[in-house]
This record gives structure tokens, sequence and C-alpha cells, in this order.
């Protein structure tokens, strides 16, 4: 069971990854099977300029994906 605050709707893989305890080679595996989560496109094609496109990277993950992670993988004790 994950808990998070119910106002955060979105979720790097970052915290995904501290939230889920899966590592983020395993998450980023998992991720590209099951096709869960969005692709950050539209905040890196911004440039350097917003300081949003420089913390993100990857796929942003919503409330769903989060709870459907937890589920399928177990945590990463390596």
């Amino acid at each position: 069971m994950v808990r998070i605050k119910s106002s955060q709707k979105v979720f790097t893989e970052d915290e995904v990854a501290n939230l889920t305890g899966i590592c983020l080679e395993h998450l980023r595996s998992l991720v590209s099977a099951k096709n869960l989560g969005k692709l950050v496109r539209a905040a890196q094609t911004l440039g350097s300029e917003t300081p949003f496109a420089e913390s993100v990277r990857g796929r942003l993950f919503s409330n769903s994906d989060l709870m459907i992670l937890a589920e399928l993988h177990p945590r990463c004790v390596h």
C-alpha cells in the first residue's frame, strides 16, 4: 500500500521509485512493457528557460499508474 497526498496528481520517475521501492532500472523496463506513464516532451521542447523542464525527465505518472506499479512489482532488494 502506497500513501500519497490527495492533492498530488502527477509523479516523476524518482518519486515513483521512492514511493514503491522499485529501482529505476526495473521501473523503466516495467513501464515500457506495460505502457504506463506519459512521456515528458512538452516540458523538454520549451528549453532550459523553464525550471520544470530541468527537473523532470523521462515519464510522468498518475495516481492510478502508481497503484498499478505498486501491485505489479515487489520492492527491489538490491
